[in-house]
C-alpha cells in the first residue's frame, strides 16, 4: 500500500481533504494518512468539521497553533520534516494556500518526495496577500498541479509551467457538499437560530485587510447594522474577527443591533444549512465564493480582488466595498442580480478523478 500524506491546516483544507480521504481509502493500493498541522486549533474550525465529514482523528497532529507567518511556516516545516523522516510517505498532497501548504510542500520537495498541490493555479494578482505568496511558492515547486477550473490552467501555463504537470480535476469543495447534502438539508440549524429561508443575509469575514484595523472593520460594521434594518443579518464570526470586534469596541454594538445575530464558528453541516437558506452572502472567503456559485446564491465579496474569477465570470459573485455594500444589497433584494452557471467539473466527482490521476502518476496497475 502506498502511503499518501494529506495535509490539513485550516477549515477549508478539511473540507477539501475529506472527499479525497474517502476516495483513497476505498482503493486497494493507497493508505491515506491525515496530517493536521494545528494551524486552526478551534474545535469548530477543525475537529468538529472532520467529524461532520466522517474523517477519523488525524494520524499526526503537529500542534503548531498561531503565530506570525514566519513562526507558523517554520514551525510546520520543523515538525513535518520529522514525520517524513520517521514515516516517509510515497506522496504528499497539500491543499489550498495557507502557510502550512507552502511549508509542507517545501519539506516534501527537499526530501525528494512527490508533492501534489490540490487547488493549484489560483491567482489574485495581489502579492500583498500572504495566500498569494503561498500559492506561487507551492505551484513553483510541486510535482503535480491539480486545478479546479480552466482559468487556473491558463495561469500556470502563462507562468511557464509544463502542461504535463497539470491535471484539471474540478472543484473538490463541491464533493464535500454533495457527500453531506442529505444531512445538510435535514439539519435544524436554521430553525435553531430562528431563521427563515430566503429572509436573511449570511456574513463571514476573516481576512486581515477587513478585520485587523479599526479603519477597515468599523465601516463594515456600520454598513451591516444599517443593512439589518431591511434584511436580517447572521454573522458567523471567525475567531480573528471576534478579536478585532472586541479590540476596536465594536462587538457589543454589532451583537446588540436589531436584526443582527452574531455566532461563533459552526461545524460544517450546520454552517452549510445556514448558507443554503441565505438570501445572499457577504464574505471574504474563497470557499464561499465557490459554494454560492454552485448553489446560485448572490455573493458579495468584500475584497479588492479574487483568485477565483470564474465565480464572477460564470457565477453569482461580485467584488464590493464597504461604501457600496448598501447599493449592492438593494440590487440583490430588487431581483437585479445575475443567475450563475456552474463551472465545468464542479460536479461532486472531483475526488474520484483525483484518485485516478494519482494512480496513473504513481504508476499503480
Amino acid at each position: 500500500m502506498l502511503k499518501i500524506h494529506l495535509i490539513a491546516a485550516a477549515r477549508p483544507n478539511f473540507m477539501k481533504v475529506a472527499p479525497l480521504y474517502h476516495a483513497l481509502k476505498a482503493t486497494d493500493w493507497a493508505e491515506p494518512v491525515l496530517i493536521h498541522t494545528g494551524q486552526h486549533y478551534d474545535h469548530n474550525m477543525s475537529d468538529a468539521i472532520l467529524q461532520d465529514l466522517g474523517v477519523p482523528e488525524s494520524d499526526f497532529h503537529l500542534g503548531v497553533g498561531s503565530g506570525s507567518h514566519a513562526e507558523q511556516t517554520g514551525g510546520v516545516m520543523i515538525a513535518y520534516e520529522k514525520i517524513c523522516l520517521e514515516h516517509r510517505p510515497d506522496c504528499i498532497v497539500v491543499v489550498g494556500d495557507v502557510n502550512s501548504t507552502a511549508a509542507c510542500a517545501q519539506v516534501g520537495t527537499k526530501l525528494w518526495i512527490p508533492v501534489v498541490h490540490l487547488e493549484a493555479g489560483l491567482r489574485s494578482g495581489d502579492r500583498k496577500m500572504p495566500e498569494e505568496i503561498n500559492r506561487l511558492v507551492t505551484d513553483a515547486i510541486a510535482d503535480v498541479l491539480w486545478t479546479p477550473s480552466e482559468d487556473a490552467d491558463e495561469n500556470l501555463l502563462a507562468e511557464g509551467t509544463p502542461s504535463e504537470k497539470i491535471d484539471r480535476i474540478g472543484n473538490i469543495m463541491i464533493d464535500s457538499f454533495e457527500m453531506l447534502r442529505d444531512k445538510i438539508e435535514a439539519s435544524d440549524a436554521q430553525k435553531e437560530f430562528g431563521l427563515t429561508a430566503g429572509e436573511y443575509a449570511l456574513v463571514t469575514l476573516h481576512r486581515p485587510s477587513n478585520v485587523d484595523t479599526a479603519e477597515a472593520l468599523t465601516p463594515i460594521v456600520d454598513e451591516l447594522v444599517q443593512a439589518a434594518k431591511s434584511l436580517a443579518v447572521v454573522f458567523v464570526a471567525h475567531p480573528r474577527t471576534i478579536n478585532g470586534l472586541e479590540k476596536f469596541g465594536l462587538k457589543t454594538r454589532l451583537a446588540s443591533a436589531s436584526g443582527v445575530t452574531l455566532l461563533e464558528p459552526l461545524p460544517y453541516i450546520r454552517f452549510m444549512s445556514v448558507v443554503t437558506g441565505a438570501r445572499l452572502v457577504i464574505t471574504d472567503s474563497g470557499g464561499l465564493q465557490e459554494e454560492t456559485t454552485y448553489l446560485n446564491i448572490p455573493c458579495l465579496t468584500l475584497r479588492e480582488n479574487t483568485e477565483r474569477p470564474v465565480t464572477i465570470t460564470q457565477g453569482t459573485n461580485r467584488l464590493v466595498r464597504a461604501d457600496n455594500l448598501a447599493a449592492n444589497l438593494t440590487q440583490v433584494l430588487s431581483g437585479d442580480w445575475p443567475s450563475g452557471v456552474c463551472p465545468l467539473l464542479w460536479d461532486g466527482k472531483t475526488a474520484a478523478r483525483a484518485v485516478e490521476f494519482l494512480r496513473k502518476r504513481l504508476q499503480v496497475k
